[in-house]
This record gives C-alpha cells, structure tokens and sequence, in this order.
C-alpha cells in the first residue's frame, strides 16, 4: 500500500478534482495541505457538476476522513457556505468526517480589502490575484501577525491580535489606498460567531493523519493551483503564495516526508492560464479558440477565460522534477479531437537564440521565448466511450505515447471526458 500526492504540472486547473474524486473511492483519508479559496475543483458525477473550493474533493465518498491541513488559509464563512450547500445538494455523506487543522491560518476581511485594493492601486501591473485575501493572510503567517483557527477559542487572546492587526491595516487601507477603515468590533462579533458553528470540524490534523498511517490506512494528499504557481519555481511575481510543489504536502498537512509514497501530476492534453503572466505556448487564433469553448476553460473560481495554448512539456518537466512526480494523469485529451494537427512544446528558443530545455527564472527572458514544437496528426473520432488505451484511435495513443516519452514519467490515467466513468485507467498509484 502507498499514501499518493496529486499536484497540477501546469499553470492550475489542469482537472486536479477529477482525478482526486476517482482516487479518493480508494482512499481512506484525503487531505487539503495549501491554498485558499482561490482554487475550485470541479467535480461532475452522474452529469450533476460540483466546485468545491476549501473542501477536499473525496468529500464525495462515503466513510471517507476529508482534512483541511496547517497549510490551508480558511475563509470561515466560506468554508460554513460550502458545507451548507453540500449539505442542501445530498452530497455530504453522514459517516464522512470532515476536520479542519486548528493550526490554520484565517483569511480576515482586511486580507480581502487589502488584495482587493492593491490589485486596483497597480493598475497596468496586476498579478491577477482573485481578490479573495490569500496573499495577505500567506504575508501574515509569514510575519507571525497571523491569527488561527484556534485563536478563535480563547476571546481575550484573539480581540488582542484583532486590535494589532487593525492598527496596521486599517493605516494602509485609508492613508496608502484611500479606503474605509474596517470596524474593529464588527469583524470581533462575526468571527467568534463563526467560531461556535465550526467548533465541531475543528481537529489536531496531524496528529489525526499521524493514527490514520500508522493503522494502514491509505491516505491521498490533495495540491491547489499548478507547479507553475508555485512561489518558488512558478512564473514570479505571476505565482500564487504557497508551494504547491509536492513537497509541501508534508508540511502543509503535518506529517513525514517519508509518508508519501507515490506523487501523481496531473497534466492537461494542452495549456490554460488564468490571469497574467508569461504563456510561450498561448494560442490568439482558433485553435485557441476551440480549446476554450471545447474545453469549457473557465474559472472554476472567478469565472475568468482561461487563456488557452498548446501543450508545454518544458513546463511539465520542470513540474516532474522538483515534485518527484512518478506518475502521470492526463486529462482533457477528447478537447483536442476534431483538430488536424497537434502540437508539443519541446523547447524554447531564447531571445540570445539558444536552445533550452529549461523554464528560464527570469520572466523577461520567458516572455520573449519562442517555443519548439513537435507536431502530430490529429483525430476526428469520439474517445469519450474509451475505457482502455486500445479503444483510442492510433493517432491519440501515437500523441500520448510520444507525451510519455518527453515527460520521462509513466501515465497511469487518461481522462477522455468531464464525467468520472470517462476515464481510461492504467495503474494503481496506491497499489502499482
């Protein structure tokens, strides 16, 4: 048995949810280990479309352990949201437990009004933020100014660092960006009132994840957002402000390294990008087109277009080896049907005109790199019925044998379609 990672290869939305949903029926805990809610997975089972944005997507499944790690920043009203809605839809299951680590950091209404009021202040240099305060409340942990989940629970302690926290943001939000001050004792009665209603998910994760392991139980450790927003080695400043490498999952949920066997990278058939910031690949004609409307490349969060390129291995390489990646999913192969030729990005051409087979560091020089491709024969056949790689036509399986070979990482899982039962299904990551 093996405890699995499932991180994005690409710039986000590469169909993370999917793929965590299908693996969670194995699983026996799933756990969040970085973000906020600036990233949706969409889930669709038996044509009903669910986003879940806080919530793990093995949320789902019956008798399943669904944990919100350290590494998350929490919104507590939207998590409370999401809970309800699920609860409403029939979709959380009674014997399902779903914690939430008291070591979380919380997303506070100045982290909104800040992020908010920066993007609009650096108008012609945005980072294409969602505007939903992870980056500030990422900037506060940082700082140690953070508040957590727990601090809810001791008032005294928690109306201290409300009053701390005020003094310096209220200052910014009025003297630097000309907005109302937030009231003090307004944001205090709200958040303990949010307080009570999430007493009940409020847990020791780690210690939780810790008994879980050491029983035999499987555990799947679920990333937001792509390698390429990685604040790290993702496209600087144009990044989100957490890792989302693989290796965070350890610390992000607060287990050993040494607990994490396996690490699946999901790697959508072509690129998408939402926001700002470098694309090599990025399509402006209609095959750009046809990937976004075919695609349906849409924000799962803020609804945004997603910006739509061909496939970059370059970016997908340099995903597989600071994750550790063994094994890959593919998804979203059926939106490349119908187009006659298809193509891989296998290097860049530099603007000093060299060839690399490296992400450039600094974006200036990525911005000005031209891609390398290698192109491929396209298909016109539905592959939505295929359940195995023989039922794809010859032309696919040359384009994924080819995606393989580039990748040096084996693909255990093809997506050919939105449901969960579209799913070619190669190996399994917690058992081969």
């Amino acid at each position: 048995m093996a405890n699995v990672a499932v991180i994005g290869t690409q710039w986000g939305d590469e169909g993370k949810g999917k793929v965590v949903d299908i693996y969670a029926e194995q699983a026996d805990v799933i756990a969040r280990f970085q973000g906020g809610n600036n990233a949706g997975h969409t889930l669709v089972v038996g044509g009903r479309k669910t986003i879940l944005h806080l919530i793990p997507s093995g949320i789902l499944h019956e008798n399943k352990i669904c944990i919100i790690g350290n590494g998350v920043v929490v919104d507590p009203s939207v998590l409370l949201e999401e809970i309800e809605q699920l609860r409403k839809g029939d979709l959380f299951p009674q014997n399902t437990k779903l914690m939430v680590s008291e070591r979380a950091h919380l997303i506070m209404p100045y982290h909104r009004s800040i992020d908010q009021a920066r993007e609009a202040h650096n108008s012609g240099k945005k980072i294409g933020t969602t505007g939903r305060g992870i980056g500030p409340a990422y900037e506060d942990k940082a700082a140690r100014t953070g508040i957590r989940l727990i601090d809810l629970y001791d008032e005294q302690s928690f109306r201290e660092k409300l009053h701390r926290a005020l003094e310096e943001k209220n200052f910014l939000l009025k003297g630097l960006f000309g907005q109302k001050p937030l009231d003090e004792n307004e944001i205090a009665a709200e958040y303990l009132g949010l307080a009570e209603k999430l007493k009940p998910y409020v847990a020791d994760t780690s210690f939780v994840l810790d008994r879980e392991n050491k029983n035999g139980k499987k555990i799947l450790f679920e990333g937001a957002q792509g390698s390429q927003l990685d604040i790290d080695y993702g496209t600087y400043p144009f990044v989100t402000s957490s890792n989302t490498a693989a290796g965070n999952a350890s610390c992000g949920s607060g287990i050993g390294a040494n607990a994490i066997n396996k690490v699946v990278g999901i790697c959508k058939a072509y690129t998408t990008r939402v926001g700002e910031g470098p694309f090599p690949t990025e399509l402006h004609d209609e095959i750009g087109e046809h990937m976004q409307k075919v695609g349906q490349e849409f924000g799962a969060t803020t609804g945004r277009k997603r910006r739509c390129g061909w496939l970059d291995i370059v970016l997908v390489r340099q995903a597989i080896r600071i994750s550790g990646v063994t094994d890959l999913a593919i998804t979203k192969l059926d939106v490349l049907t119908g187009l006659d030729k298809i193509k891989i990005c296998v290097g860049y051409k530099t603007p000093a005109g060299d060839y690399t087979h490296a992400v450039p560091a600094d974006i200036r020089i990525l911005s000005q790199c031209q891609p390398v491709y290698e192109e491929f024969p396209g298909w016109k056949e539905d592959i939505s019925p295929a359940r195995k790689m023989d039922e794809l036509p010859p032309n696919a399986r040359k384009y994924l044998n080819r995606l393989e070979e580039l990748a040096q990482a084996r693909i255990s899982l093809v997506s050919v379609g939105s449901g969960r039962e579209e799913t070619i299904s190669l190996r399994d990551p917690f058992r081969d």
